[in-house]
């Protein structure tokens, strides 16, 4: 206990011996070196900052729908497609939660892939009448984006080295998510970092935010995205009622064919024996008209299945309430020129501060280690 007293002692008097007239003389000893320093510090930061693409940012709001436990089944397959177990865990309020498993589901390989061919417009300069160009997703990102002129050397390198010791290999026309190429695969990192979803856990409101350098195209994918997103979950929520909806059209159209033959075969027999009474072929003409009567109540019972199986699909189609919907932005969101320029500044004053302290001998004291 006394050692820590005489430490905090030896603490505050070595804080009071500290002259700091005397630091603040030492330093203005090095006036020039700060102007030289922080000049050129000042020009390579503009260089740097100045180099950097400026982007912009979209964001759209939506809140989904919170209805009963109709889906629990389509819900729990989902969620085990990404490794969460839902069972013991969905009662009552198995839709509430649903919602979290949006950002999982647009951070699958396949939902980034399905945004590769979505169209974008890069608007051309009407001052120079260059027109419009539009193209792919996946071609504006591998084509039309901006790098910094370091980033650009360095990877014109890579590529003139790696073309030296191997052939050129045709890019694929389709996109297999099981197996992507390079030039895929670093799309697909691209997006995951310009396309993000989060889901608040106590509103259980979706946001979605798009990261571009084109202003147009940030609103356009933005929109594009959410629509996307609400046709998956769309899919998803209604997979078993569509599913049980074309097993039952699948077999609404087999009856239907089995009753037109029954009544083609009555009608036929019918017809061919107008004139004749004998008892086994009055019995034939009644078997035949009960299985005609058969298979029409099949066909009508179909019939109405059929209708309750699209308005069960109906049910199970989620409604999404867009609370803010995707506008082209008019101001930019980065890069921050100016933080980052006096965030150079100050490290560079901070550096050369400790090089003219140690120099003078004052940075030992200053830190508490003695003369």
């Amino acid at each position: 206990m006394s050692d820590s007293i005489n430490q905090l002692e030896n603490m505050e008097e070595q804080e009071s011996s500290i002259d700091y007239g005397k630091l603040i003389k030492d330093l203005l000893k090095y006036k020039k070196l700060y102007y030289k320093v922080l000049g050129i510090t000042f020009v390579a930061a503009c260089i740097i900052v100045l180099s950097l693409p400026s982007y912009y940012k979209c964001t759209v709001t939506l809140s989904p729908e919170m209805s009963s436990t109709r889906s629990s089944n389509s819900l729990a397959s989902l969620a085990s497609s990404f490794g969460v177990s839902l069972k013991g865990a969905m009662g009552n309020n198995t839709e509430a939660l649903f919602p979290t498993v949006y950002p999982d589901l647009m951070k699958s390989t396949e939902f980034k892939c399905g945004l590769f061919g979505i169209p974008v417009t890069i608007e051309g300069d009407k001052k120079t009448g260059e027109p419009d160009r539009t193209m792919t997703y996946y071609d504006y990102l591998k084509d039309e984006q901006k790098k910094p002129w370091w980033s650009a050397a360095i990877g014109g390198a890579q590529k003139w080295v790696v073309s030296l010791f191997t052939d050129s290999v045709p890019e694929p026309n389709e996109v297999d998510p099981f197996r992507l190429t390079k030039k895929q695969a670093k799309i697909v990192k691209a997006i995951d970092k310009k396309v993000i979803c989060d889901v608040d856990k106590k509103t259980m409101l979706i946001t979605i935010e798009v990261t571009d350098q084109d202003p147009v195209i940030c609103a356009t994918m933005a929109d594009s995205v959410k629509m996307r997103l609400q046709k998956a979950i769309t899919d998803y929520r209604t997979s078993k009622a569509r599913v049980d909806l074309e097993y039952n059209k699948k077999m609404y159209d087999e009856a239907k064919e089995d009753y037109d033959k029954a009544c083609e075969e009555y009608v036929r027999f019918a017809d061919g024996n107008q004139k004749v009474f004998l008892q086994n072929v009055r019995q034939k003409l009644s078997v035949l008209e009960d299985e005609m009567q058969l298979r029409r109540s099949i066909y009508r019972q179909l019939a109405g299945q059929i209708q309750q199986a699209e308005m069960r699909v109906q049910e199970d189609t989620p409604a999404f309430t867009t609370l803010q919907n995707a506008t082209v932005p008019v101001q930019k969101s980065g890069p921050g020129r100016k933080k980052i320029l006096l965030v150079f500044l100050f490290l560079a004053f901070l550096a050369t501060s400790a090089w003219c302290l140690h120099k003078e001998g004052d940075l030992k004291p200053l830190l508490g280690f003695g003369s």
